[in-house]
């Protein structure tokens, strides 16, 4: 017969209770089964074993996805609500914790001083060991980085750091234009952005903790959608020849390749999320389904034509015209751009399926970012008017034949920016969730009272 268990902390994967004579870390749901499954790790009912179990359990969770079964237990002390219940508050260690226990494996005799294995397991489980130790918070929260992964935060801050500066350097030589992108504000705009979202990332991984991982995050998604967009521009010179690349190119497809380095160095030093089915957390399907129609969306409006020119002459002839299809550019341009969406709605779905669900918004936020800056790239475009030198016309003979020309943008603009807002808004939902409520989940009717002290001699 199964012991009965009361659940106190749930998370996105596990949850956290005590049994007859233990506490516990369970897959979410199995504990409330009605044949209970023991737990996956279990320590001895003391308060130097609840600190261990709950070390653990915020070590192995998402910490933004944990919360508390039922109300804090009233008279617990300051800085300790969260961490012990409250028949144990009161002795609760206010030193160093001490190592971890000692537990005993079913089949195998205990030693003296360790508890006895559960009654009712039948299948062999052992405590897993954590490293490192930590000490105790208010609130969940990660483990200290270890020093390896603190120099690996290190470089790859340094690398983002790096790529940003070659980036920067690329601004000001010949880009494949002829003329630098920093003479083009409809050009230099983009790189911007894309050069403050690394920098941001860089800083943010310095931080450590879970600014590493918002900061990885943030790098990733920016990194994986620009390749498309630089390989785009590196399809024009493909295209149109060798002779047609500049130092500006160069300089900044080496940052784009230095910064996506750095990106994923710090998203491979620990952890950082996981996927999950949509049921993982409150709110999550729907999260999923907005975030990969307004990727769809933003992706099948980027492609067609956005630049609308009329073309008036002195007699009162008016043609229309439209230019910037992606698919109206040679082959390794069409690859890019074909890219920059596909990794667009991937990055979405990937981001609403991530857990934590606010550190999946920073994944969404980087993917955001190069599309954001086209769209603003555009506006900054139609502010600086249209050339007769677009349509083969110099400006003398538009002049003579009193030609002018007026520039717009397409519905399709409009409708692309709409999805890029409702991307925003995804990602705003994603970093501020609701609260999910804690249900009322108790397996047993009352808390177990603690066992009585075992014996100095065991």
């Amino acid at each position: 017969m199964a012991e009965d268990v009361i659940i106190s902390y749930r998370g996105a994967r596990y949850e956290i209770g005590r049994g007859q004579n233990f506490y516990g870390i369970w897959p979410v749901g199995t504990a409330a089964a009605q044949s209970a499954s023991p737990p996956i790790e279990w320590w001895p009912p003391t308060p130097e074993g609840w600190y261990s179990a709950w070390s653990r359990f915020s070590t192995i969770e998402a910490p933004g996805s944990i919360f508390a079964v039922g109300p804090a237990a009233p008279g617990t002390p300051p800085g300790l609500s969260g961490i012990f219940p409250a028949h144990l508050a009161s002795s609760a260690p206010s030193a160093s914790p001490a190592a971890p226990a000692e537990v005993a494996v079913p089949g195998q005799p205990a030693a003296p001083g360790q508890p006895a294995a559960p009654a009712g397991f039948t299948q062999p489980f052992a405590a897993v060991p954590f490293g490192g130790p930590t000490q105790p918070a208010a609130a969940p929260r990660a483990a200290a980085l270890s020093p390896h992964a603190r120099r690996g935060a290190v470089i790859a801050a340094a690398l983002l750091v790096t790529g940003v500066v070659l980036g920067i350097a690329g601004l000001f030589p010949d880009y494949f234009t002829g003329s630098s992108l920093a003479s083009q504000a409809a050009q230099v705009v983009p790189h911007i952005f894309y050069l403050v979202a690394w920098a941001a990332s860089g800083l943010l991984v310095i931080g450590g903790g879970t600014r590493l991982r918002i900061g990885a995050l943030l790098g990733l998604g920016t990194s994986i959608v620009t390749f498309g967009l630089f390989f785009a521009d590196t399809g024009s010179v493909i295209s149109g020849g060798a002779h047609l690349i500049g130092a500006g190119l160069v300089l900044s497809v080496i940052g784009w390749v230095v910064c996506a380095a750095g990106s994923v160095l710090a998203f491979r030093l620990r952890s950082t999320g996981a996927l999950a089915a949509p049921r993982a957390e409150g709110g999550r399907a729907l999260v999923l389904v907005l975030a990969a129609l307004a990727a769809l969306g933003a992706a099948a409006a980027f492609a067609p034509s956005w630049d609308s020119f009329t073309l008036r002459t002195a007699a009162g002839a008016t043609e229309s015209l439209t230019a910037g299809n992606a698919f109206a550019n040679p082959a390794p341009v069409i690859a890019g751009d074909v890219i920059v969406m596909v990794a667009l709605v991937v990055v979405a779905v990937a981001a609403a399926l991530w857990i934590p669900i606010r550190e999946g918004a920073a994944l969404l936020a980087g993917a955001i970012v190069p599309m954001l800056a086209q769209a603003i790239s555009a506006l900054a475009q139609l502010g600086q008017g249209a050339s007769p030198a677009q349509f083969g016309i110099s400006p003398s003979q538009a002049a003579q034949a009193g030609l002018t020309i007026d520039a717009g943008l397409t519905a399709a603009f409009w409708i692309f920016c709409v999805f890029v807002i409702a991307l925003i808004a995804t990602a705003a939902r994603m970093a501020f969730p609701p609260h999910p409520a804690a249900p009322a989940v108790h397996v047993s009717a009352a808390p177990i009272a603690p066992p009585a002290a075992p014996s100095p001699l065991g």
